[in-house]
């Protein structure tokens, strides 16, 4: 939509999306905490439209983790993608109607796969920043949902057992690693940040 709408417009729009750059990330997920719990305001919401009758278990699980890192990862995701769509031609898009094409073919057959690069290269930010997530999943997830960066942290903080914390920290480079080498083979990486372009 951000791509496809008057510039003017669009850019209106991605304030909205960069609303979470501009407040702490600590700052962000406490709010998620009291949003989501037992007696917050989306529970009460539910329960006053009828949608549900007792309070959903939002936070301190999984649900609550994954609602608070997609508000968060959602400008690595969407920058890239859309600074890769809106360097489509949209002849491309034109010429492919032109001959046939529907307007759901046309995008999945031309329009997706040139702005291929730009998703590859937000995913790809999305998940090496997620390997890494700290704050937000030991807030949210209350100790309940572990990923690596709290494995590293309570192997420290609460066993002292520098060398598992030690494996795990090489294990977490390793992958980052590999995942950077597997998009390099599918896709050449200067394309996917954008140097391909010049």
């Amino acid at each position: 939509m951000l791509a496809h709408l008057p510039r003017r417009v669009a850019n209106l729009c991605l304030i909205a999306v960069m609303l979470p750059f501009w407040t702490s990330l600590l700052v962000r997920t406490y709010a998620w905490l009291v949003l989501l719990q037992r007696q917050g305001l989306i529970n009460k919401w539910g329960m006053e439209l009828g949608l549900w009758d007792a309070p959903l278990p939002l936070v301190h699980n999984l649900a609550g983790t994954l609602i608070g890192m997609v508000h968060i990862m959602l400008p690595f995701l969407v920058l890239p993608v859309l600074g890769s769509m809106r360097a489509i031609d949209r002849d491309y898009v034109k010429a492919a109607a032109s001959l046939g094409a529907s307007p759901t073919r046309a995008f999945w057959s031309v329009f997706f796969p040139l702005s291929l690069p730009g998703l590859l290269a937000g995913a790809l930010i999305v998940f090496i920043i997620c390997l890494g997530f700290y704050v937000t999943p030991a807030v949210l997830g209350g100790g309940k949902v572990i990923l690596v960066s709290n494995q590293i942290a309570n192997d420290i903080e609460l066993f002292f057992n520098w060398g598992a914390a030690s494996a795990l920290g090489v294990v977490l480079l390793v992958l980052t690693l590999l995942v950077l080498w597997v998009a390099s083979r599918v896709t050449r990486l200067d394309q996917v940040l954008g140097e391909g372009r010049r």
